[in-house]
């Protein structure tokens, strides 16, 4: 088995900084999508209606708001994305433009870590972000439909908003920190002294 060093130095290892193909890289850009949304909470979990109730105050809603933001962040995400889609359901033209504008994005930028290679020469990243925002000004340009794209996406962040504020977070924890902040776990335990321990071996 190996131990926590050495895969963390095998995951390393998978990214280089010499640049690599185009179909590489969206291929591992793919992956780290497929990743990152593997992360969503349960669905169950999101929808809860046990867990709903009024904040006490606004500070109350505030801090409900920031902690549902982290814990839920890929669901709030999808959710989004899933209200921005039906804006556009009505203009399957501009919803698959718009959804591979949104795709070259997400693999040529968001989630890319390696350097690309084009025609055996590196890519400068300065010349993929040209590159990815006159794609986006042309589609604008030639789609149109902002207003409802906008209209889709402002809807999708009302709904995160008001879930995250009527979602009660208790119980929910980011990791153990979290959870011993709030007094679920407690310290570990003081290492036992050496001469306990050479009492103990006798």
């Amino acid at each position: 088995m190996q131990s926590p060093s050495t895969t963390a130095t095998a995951a390393a290892a998978t990214y280089t900084t010499i640049p690599i193909s185009g179909s590489d890289v969206i291929s591992r850009s793919i992956q780290n999508l497929s990743t990152s949304l593997s992360r969503h909470r349960p669905w169950p979990e999101f929808l809860s209606a046990a867990a709903l109730d009024a904040p006490a105050s606004l500070s109350a809603a505030l801090t409900r708001l920031r902690q549902n933001a982290k814990y839920f962040t890929t669901n709030y995400a999808i959710l989004v994305s899933i209200c921005a889609t039906a804006s556009l359901i009505g203009s399957p033209v501009a919803l698959i433009l718009y959804a591979a504008v949104f795709g070259l994005w997400l693999v040529l930028y968001f989630y890319r870590e390696d350097p690309m290679a084009a025609w055996g020469r590196h890519v400068d990243d300065r010349v993929v972000i040209l590159g990815l925002v006159l794609v986006s000004f042309a589609v604008l340009w030639i789609v149109g439909k902002v207003n409802v794209l906008l209209i889709g996406v402002a809807v999708g962040v009302l709904i995160c908003a008001v879930h995250a504020v009527v979602r009660n977070p208790q119980g929910l924890f980011l990791d153990e920190d979290d959870a011993a902040s709030s007094g679920l776990i407690g310290p570990p335990p003081p290492p036992a002294s050496s001469s306990r321990m050479k009492d103990f071996a006798y």
